[in-house]
């Protein structure tokens, strides 16, 4: 169905899609390639929420316009000129163009108005407003279509929308550091710095793509952590619309803080970006219109016990267009996660060293005293990185199940 040259342009499609890797959460990554008689005419993705997507900017780029606008915003002689160079192009797009109005007017639209012939997507958009209505109307406007090419690439681009569009939740990463024999601190909590500068930097990359970062009210007790995006601690090729820390969309810093023991001087409270401080307490409490600041939104959730009931938690951060989320924070909240089965992946950097059989351990995991009970993990990735090891794994499944 596809040819080689259709999967080298929606490779490079998928490219430019990964410009936006760090910048266009609540939306997704999207990259878009015109190409017109075997000649690529222009190219685009998208960069950020409210600004062009990708189909729009790939037209501008053909068109020679190089201001990041929706097309309602153009001009007659606008409309013309791309118009002129994409008629009987062929477009490919890493996701089905929308059909629908959001902050901006939908792509198809755009798309049947340049005056394509042909449009194939990477995959079909799983927002229900889309879902196939994009291609629809492409069809019903004369204009081939084809669907499916490099399609579990252009998934993995997106895991949190896919997810928090399909199941109504967020996708977790839960992120630890260790030594080799397993230990996330010493006995009395001192656990700074267990991995080198190379593993930190890494870290700045999965908070930047990261919509929100969960950390428990303990962890922030016992280290007053910043939880930040720290450009100074970046290792590598910096997202082109970043200049400097000013112009970093901080992820939202999610405090689980059932007891409200969060102290109003906490680090991160003073810091760019914002922090919601999730609670059993009630505004009765009044600590609660005390937290309660600019930068800083207090909300009450159902309990669970004598915890918040983490999948009330991730419904809430659903519900607020939250994509993906990273989970830095200790052994207890960390195992509470994986054990009610809410950790999509794992992501633990392992140090060379030996810090005891008295130090803390990576999860705390109470009830698997039998091996029939041993929760399997499924390595997707390992890599080195500086002189720690990087182990990315996939979900927790049962053993019994598995094997």
């Amino acid at each position: 169905m596809f040819s080689k040259n259709d999967t080298q342009y929606m490779a490079l499609a998928l490219q430019l899609a990964e410009k936006g890797l760090y910048t266009t959460h609540p939306n997704p990554r999207v990259g878009c390639v015109l190409v017109k008689k075997n000649q690529i005419i222009g190219q685009g993705w998208h960069r950020s929420a409210g600004e062009g997507h990708a189909e729009i900017n790939a037209l501008l780029d053909a068109a020679g316009i190089a201001n990041f606008r929706c097309m309602a915003d153009f001009s007659g002689k606008d409309q013309a000129d791309i118009k002129n160079v994409a008629s009987g192009a062929t477009a490919y797009v890493t996701l089905e163009p929308c059909s629908h109005h959001g902050k901006t007017p939908p792509c198809s639209d755009a798309l049947i108005a340049a005056g394509v012939t042909k449009v194939i997507a990477a995959m079909e958009d799983p927002n229900p407003l889309v879902s196939g209505k994009g291609l629809t109307l492409l069809n019903q406007n004369g204009i081939a279509t084809g669907c499916g090419l490099l399609e579990a690439e252009a998934r993995a681009l997106n895991p949190g929308f896919i997810k928090r569009m399909v199941s109504n939740r967020p996708y977790i990463r839960c992120k630890l550091a260790m030594s080799l024999d397993g230990r996330t601190a010493k006995a009395s909590g001192e656990s700074k710095w267990i991995t080198g500068a190379s593993a930190r930097a890494d870290v700045q990359c999965w908070r930047a793509r990261s919509d929100a970062i969960i950390i428990g009210v303990d962890t922030i007790l016992a280290d007053n952590p910043s939880m930040i995006v720290r450009l100074e601690d970046w290792n590598g090729d910096k997202p082109e619309i970043w200049q400097n820390n000013a112009d970093i969309k901080q992820p939202v810093r999610v405090v689980l803080d059932s007891k409200l023991r969060l102290p109003k001087d906490a680090k991160m409270l003073s810091l760019p970006g914002v922090t919601w401080v999730l609670t059993c307490e009630t505004k009765d409490n009044p600590r609660f219109k005390e937290l309660q600041s600019p930068g800083v939104r207090v909300v009450t959730l159902p309990a669970d016990g004598e915890s918040l009931d983490l999948v009330r938690v991730l419904d809430y951060l659903a519900r607020e267009e939250i994509n993906e989320v990273l989970v830095e924070t200790g052994s207890t909240l960390s195992g509470a996660f994986v054990k009610a089965g809410l950790v999509d992946e794992t992501i633990i950097f392992m140090a060379p060293k030996l810090m005891g059989h008295q130090g803390r351990p990576l999860f705390n995991l109470p009830g698997l005293d039998r091996m029939d009970q041993n929760l399997q993990l499924e390595i997707k990735d390992l890599k080195q990185v500086g002189d720690d090891i990087r182990i990315i794994l996939k979900n927790a499944v049962d053993c019994e199940k598995s094997s």
